[in-house]
């Protein structure tokens, strides 16, 4: 098996390095020491496509698979792992829910 990152995630890594080291680094003291959840930055996140990578297009999500949405955790937790966590959460909900509404729907197909 080859884990090295094709393209795409080249592209991700390093979009979310440079998101990482000019608006998560220089706060991270700040953020801290206020006991401060930057909920503008998971605004952010989201804008550029990293708050629903998991999450099909067509259902306002990026579309992306498991290697991309570790390549943003891991990114953004070299850089502020409290941070990487919520993100890792976040996804994980929010694909957990698209997961359920489906799920339902199939459901609701079969009985029909």
């Amino acid at each position: 098996m080859n884990f090295d990152y094709n393209e795409t995630q080249l592209m991700i890594a390093q979009s979310i390095k440079d998101f990482a080291e000019k608006n998560i680094r220089p706060y991270i003291m700040e953020w801290d020491e206020a006991q401060i959840f930057p909920i503008q930055l998971f605004k952010q996140l989201g804008e550029m496509g990293f708050m629903g990578v998991l999450v099909p297009e067509e259902y306002g999500g990026s579309g992306l698979g498991y290697h991309e949405y570790i390549t943003v955790v891991e990114e953004i937790s070299k850089v502020d792992p409290s941070i990487g966590l919520s993100v890792a959460c976040a996804q994980f909900f929010m694909h957990q829910s698209y997961l359920n509404v489906r799920k339902r729907r199939a459901k609701e197909k079969m009985a029909s």
